[in-house]
């Protein structure tokens, strides 16, 4: 894999959104927008998800993933969001894997949703907070964590893990652990399961879906996006148990960001720290292929550098995480994270 410049589409763009729903946390730039995604807002995500709520309650876990699946065919359609498809073949719909995808936004779960796996995806815990998706989440016992927990995070991830494994579903894991780019390394976190869980590992490059919905960088969303999903060919057990572990996370990483880069596949996010800010206290790592990024993310936590002023904060308040990593330069946080496992996705 090596590092590219970031195209001109591959990150947050200042577009007004003059109209805003939820709070602010969802922007169109005109009425008829407006009125089209409260429509949009009130069927697929307060309507759509309660029959996948009540049927993961009363146990019926299959009728669950199969509608799960049509769900995110339905969101898919509404915002007229284009997938391109390939290597669906390299999925065995019988196999339990430990699934690692490029994370780019919230919109990955509408290509994500619609593979051929029962899944359960593990999440940040402060998404249980959230009006719709919290309950959601909740309900339908996904897995919450918090990455920056480090250690205790890893053993209540695997306990966890263990539980979703044994009813025979796929566990879904976000290797980088964040959406802030391509330039963020993968975690150690995921090959450390795969190999606890003796799973094999399905890997899967991700782009375009950050142009759908931007948030937290921007609340613009938009339609009509191109997302790129592509399989790679999986792991399999024995490689995962003989691989060294760092090798196998190396491995992991130039297949999924080779493929990101490869011209054939939607422009991936990019990280700029200028535009999207530093995010202190978020543990999240910068791949060494971005030897310049990673000094200034290292200069940023150590107090040398002051973030820039620009015009797209992110879009919402900073919680107790973001205000003590903020006092502390974040690296504190990052190292702790980093030391103890790199939980989580």
């Amino acid at each position: 894999m090596r590092a590219g410049p970031p195209p001109p589409t591959s990150g947050g763009a200042a577009e007004p959104s003059r109209y805003t729903l939820l709070g602010g946390l969802v922007g169109v730039p005109s009425f008829p927008l407006y009125l089209r995604t409260l429509v949009d807002i009130a069927l697929w995500l307060f309507l759509g998800p309660l029959p996948a709520r009540f049927f993961w309650r009363s146990g019926a876990r299959g009728l669950s993933a199969s509608y799960h699946r049509w769900w995110a065919k339905r969101v898919q359609r509404a915002l007229a969001i284009e997938i391109d498809w390939e290597g669906l073949d390299q999925i065995d719909p019988g196999q339990t894997y430990l699934v690692a995808p490029l994370h780019e936004g919230f919109a990955d779960a509408v290509a994500l949703l619609q593979l051929p796996l029962a899944l359960r995806f593990v999440v940040r815990e402060e998404l249980l907070g959230w009006p719709l998706l919290g309950p959601y989440l909740r309900d339908t016992e996904q897995i919450a964590i918090d990455p920056e927990a480090g250690g205790p995070a890893y053993r209540a991830l695997l306990r966890a893990a263990q539980a979703v494994v044994a009813a025979g579903e796929s566990l879904l894991l976000f290797p980088q652990g964040s959406i802030l780019g391509l330039e963020i390394d993968l975690r150690r976190g995921p090959v450390a399961l795969a190999r606890a869980l003796d799973l094999p590992i399905l890997p899967i490059a991700l782009t375009g879906s950050h142009r759908v919905w931007e948030y937290p960088y921007t609340p613009r969303l938009r339609r009509r996006q191109r997302i790129s999903l592509r399989v790679l060919p999986p792991i399999p057990v024995v490689e995962v148990r003989a691989a060294e572990p760092e090798a196998l996370r190396r491995r992991l990483r130039d297949d999924l960001k080779g493929a990101a880069l490869d011209g054939r596949m939607a422009p991936p996010r990019r990280f700029d720290p200028d535009r999207d800010g530093y995010w202190p206290g978020y543990g999240y790592l910068i791949d060494p292929a971005f030897p310049e990024l990673a000094a200034r993310i290292a200069a940023f936590r150590r107090g040398e550098v002051e973030p820039a002023r620009t015009p797209l904060a992110p879009a919402r308040e900073p919680g107790r995480r973001e205000r003590e990593g903020s006092r502390s330069g974040g690296g504190a946080r990052a190292r702790r994270a980093d030391s103890a496992g790199d939980a989580a996705g």
